[in-house]
């Protein structure tokens, strides 16, 4: 079953009426007092007229208790009031915090919450290139306290469900169908801005204030996620490859750097062979010293001769000098 008053608690229910109730309690007290002092005096007991007159004093105080009470009312603090009259209509006065007075049954008090309050709001809707977005806008919204006698007028106490869902699904459908499923994510501040300005413009025609618009929630279709994911994916074997092929030209172009290296190296030999007959002859010396060096430092004994081991330098001299 739908409760109005726990859903909506700008009822005159809601209105504090402490300072009437005590008193109240008073004057009770003190016919209460009055009725005894009446009772008792005299031995013979009370008279028919001292009883009617105590009973007509005790009516007459219980009818001034409760109209006192039913005339005053509060305002409690973050809160804001409106009266109606059942002869003048809605007035422009808006009471602030604190006790105030009004007639009994010719006028109703309405009580409004001015702090701001948080929202959800969820809206699905297309972006440029045709792709459906679910998006949730949290919004913080008071109505605006010098127009709450016309908020009452055109809205009632239930303003924000009555605007809020609408223009925020509005706004967001117009706002949104600018970008595409892609723009939405890179520029999301700017989404977020436009949302924020739009809003707060077309909220203000009804006097609510928005203190704050945020985006909170952006979901995607699965096949619009699933195509994003294949995308990313893709580009990065494609980066995996283009990795693969640089590498392969590096490889191949040190390969040839290193092949020339060897064919000039093979040309500068070549010349100083035939240059400089005494080039053979140094190399020869170099290569009997390494064999002679690693022979020394081996444990196993070989008998070989000069001519093996290089070692015959005699020959070599007599050679290069017959050069």
């Amino acid at each position: 079953m739908y409760d109005y008053h726990s859903r909506h608690p700008f009822t005159t229910n809601s209105i504090n009426t402490m300072s009437g109730r005590r008193a109240f309690e008073g004057m009770m007290r003190n016919v209460t007092r009055t009725a005894s002092r009446g009772s008792g005096s005299g031995s013979a007991g009370p008279s028919p007229k001292g009883m009617f007159a105590g009973a007509g004093a005790t009516i007459a105080l219980v009818g001034a208790g409760l109209a006192l009470n039913s005339s005053l009312f509060n305002v409690d603090g973050g809160h804001r009031a409106v009266k109606y009259s059942r002869f003048f209509g809605v007035s422009d006065k808006i009471y602030s915090e604190g006790t105030h007075v009004m007639i009994p049954w010719v006028e109703r008090v309405v009580d409004y919450d001015v702090r701001a309050k948080p929202r959800n709001v969820a809206s699905l809707t297309g972006t440029k290139d045709l792709q459906m977005v679910n998006i949730t806008l949290r919004v913080l919204s008071r109505p605006e306290i010098d127009q709450l006698p016309t908020v009452y007028r055109e809205l009632g106490t239930d303003y924000d469900e009555r605007v809020l869902p609408s223009i925020v699904n509005e706004v967001l459908k117009s706002v949104v169908a600018q970008f595409t499923a892609a723009q939405l994510i890179t520029q999301r501040e700017k989404v977020s801005r436009l949302v924020r300005d739009n809003l707060t413009k077309r909220a203000l025609r009804f006097n609510i204030v928005l203190d704050d618009v945020s985006l909170t929630h952006v979901a995607f279709s699965p096949e619009f996620t699933a195509a994003v994911e294949g995308k990313q994916i893709a580009q990065q074997e494609a980066q995996r490859a283009a990795f693969v092929v640089e590498r392969a030209k590096q490889e191949k172009q040190g390969i040839i750097i290193k092949a020339e290296g060897e064919a000039r190296s093979a040309q500068l030999l070549g010349e100083a062979i035939n240059n400089k007959p005494g080039f053979l002859a140094l190399k020869q010396i170099e290569t009997a010293r390494e064999v002679a060096q690693i022979m020394a430092t081996g444990q196993n004994r070989i008998m070989l001769d000069a001519d093996t081991l290089l070692l015959n330098l005699s020959k070599l001299s007599k050679d290069a000098v017959a050069a």
